[in-house]
């Protein structure tokens, strides 16, 4: 499908929801609102030519179905040596809540043939060391026992990961500690095209999308709507528009929206933008030997995106390897962004955090700015740290989307970076939206049930027995109730064509 073919339309001077920004954020409360309030009017406004072309484009992030079932940041080891899994269990029942809307959606045939948006794809940790490949085992074992992790496998022979992931091991010194898990319930999701397609759904039924238009200004009114002056890119033309509730899910433009808003509760948040880039390679005899998304650990100090990955896409039925990310250093909020955009954020309540926020993370920046001077030669060379065998000709550079971490008031540090994504609502409930990085777009769905809890309390309620019709598992946590666990991954992966999850092993705990 074609982005550009969406319309521009002239606005109504009055409607129910706006939502700023066309990305998978605002495609799924959309769709989530005009499920639940079919009567009310949503216009869509995007400040580029098509939907979907920032964060949400399939090249701007890794496409991983975040579930936890590869990224160390989810899992940490506590002072007693154990490992504590409780965000990794929650980010994946949050990825759940994801897959049993989108198979609502493939079987009402609101959304096409579920392989043009997700794929199976084994996700793996791989871990070198001693103390890497310990810390990964006792990280398996605390897994195992979860119904949401029945289908992990873990393996220090280099003869088992060859066979998961062949270039991993190829060319490599033998002797050096390594091991790895492997879950073949993990996925590769295009959120741009998820998001292509709810947005041509939601045209379909009257939703207004309107692309080339950039919000300028927010003021509420007294009777709680917000006027919102919006200039056409194009044409240099403004109007103003009226709406009962906004949704500013606008990636890292975001920040900059809410502050226009002037609502309080968007004060002491400012953000650190980080670039990023990959290495990528198309040869047709690699990616035919290298079918999975596996993530490494971190540097010290480094963001969850930092983490190393070699990344199989499949974007418009093709498959691509991804190694990165490379992260860098820029003033942008958004890849078609404004040099401008971190320095027009600072404002007096906000700028303690970011120096508190710079104090304690010196490791972080340290890494920013080493990433400015590497060299191709150094890329190489990280790459082959994961793929001993990679040659320079069979990888180029590509620009990955712009990221824009949370940085928060805290009362003893002064301020911290937050990871994650975190939604910020005023207190009427009027003007709502979404700030931070991964697991984001994965967890879009439960994001936004979030949200419409908080904003909309005296419709919540009664929206829940068609909540219940989207998602069956509502209200209901997997991880208590192993054989619901069992069945919802087993429907969706048939819904979606995803690789079942086979039974758990005899002798296996489910709980």
């Amino acid at each position: 499908m074609n982005p550009q073919s969406f319309t521009t339309y002239s606005a109504s001077q009055t409607t129910d929801v706006v939502l700023i920004g066309a990305g998978v954020m605002s495609a799924t409360l959309g769709t989530l609102l005009h499920r639940l309030q079919p009567d009310w009017s949503i216009d869509v406004y995007e400040r580029l030519p098509g939907v979907a072309e920032e964060s949400s484009d399939p090249w701007n992030n890794a496409g991983t179905g975040h579930a936890a079932l590869c990224e160390l940041n989810y899992t940490s080891e506590l002072p007693d040596g154990t490992i504590d899994v409780r965000k990794a269990i929650s980010i994946n029942e949050q990825f759940q809540v994801s897959r049993q809307l989108w198979s609502h959606l493939v079987e009402d045939g609101t959304i096409g043939d579920p392989e043009t948006f997700i794929n199976s794809m084994p996700h793996m940790t791989f871990v070198q060391g001693a103390a890497d490949v310990d810390f990964l085992r006792r990280r398996y074992e605390a897994l195992r026992a979860e119904p949401l992790f029945a289908a992990m496998e873990f393996s220090d022979d280099p003869a088992v990961i060859q066979r998961w992931a062949p270039l991993l091991i190829e060319q490599r010194k033998p002797g050096e500690p390594i091991a790895a898990t492997r879950d073949i319930s993990g996925t590769d999701v295009d959120f741009g095209s998820l998001s292509r397609q709810l947005f041509r759904s939601l045209e379909s039924s009257g939703v207004r999308i309107h692309l080339n238009q950039e919000i300028k200004s927010l003021t509420q009114a007294p009777d709680g709507t917000w006027r919102l002056r919006v200039h056409h890119r194009t044409s240099g033309k403004t109007k103003d528009v009226t709406a009962r509730f906004v949704f500013v899910g606008a990636g890292g433009w975001a920040l900059k929206v809410l502050q226009k808003s002037g609502i309080p509760e968007a004060c002491g948040f400012a953000l650190l933008p980080i670039s990023g880039q990959f290495l990528r390679t198309d040869n047709p005899a690699l990616v035919a030997r290298h079918q999975a998304k596996v993530y490494g650990k971190a540097p010290i100090g480094a963001p969850p995106m930092s983490m190393p990955h070699l990344d199989t896409r499949v974007v418009d039925g093709k498959a691509s390897i991804l190694f990165g990310p490379y992260a860098g250093s820029s003033p942008k909020f958004l890849k078609n962004g404004s040099i401008f955009d971190l320095p027009k954020s600072i404002r007096r309540h906000n700028i303690i955090p970011l120096i508190a926020m710079a104090r304690d993370n010196i490791a972080l920046v340290a890494l920013l700015v080493n990433a400015l001077t590497a060299t191709r030669k150094k890329k190489i060379d990280e790459l082959r740290k994961f793929v001993p065998g990679g040659t320079a000709r069979d990888w180029r550079i590509i620009t990955a989307g712009q990221r824009a971490q949370i940085v928060k008031k805290d009362p003893k540090k002064g301020g911290v970076l937050q990871f994650g994504t975190e939604v910020v609502a005023s207190g009427d409930g009027t003007i709502a939206g979404v700030l931070g990085a991964s697991p984001g777009a994965s967890t879009a769905v439960p994001i936004m049930l979030d949200l419409l809890r908080q904003c909309f309390p005296d419709r919540y309620d009664k929206w829940q027995p068609a909540l219940g019709e989207l998602i069956p598992t509502f209200g209901r946590r997997l991880s208590d109730n192993p054989e619901l666990a069992v069945h919802t991954m087993a429907t969706t992966a048939k819904t979606l064509r995803l690789t079942e999850i086979p039974r758990p092993l005899p002798g296996r705990s489910l709980g």
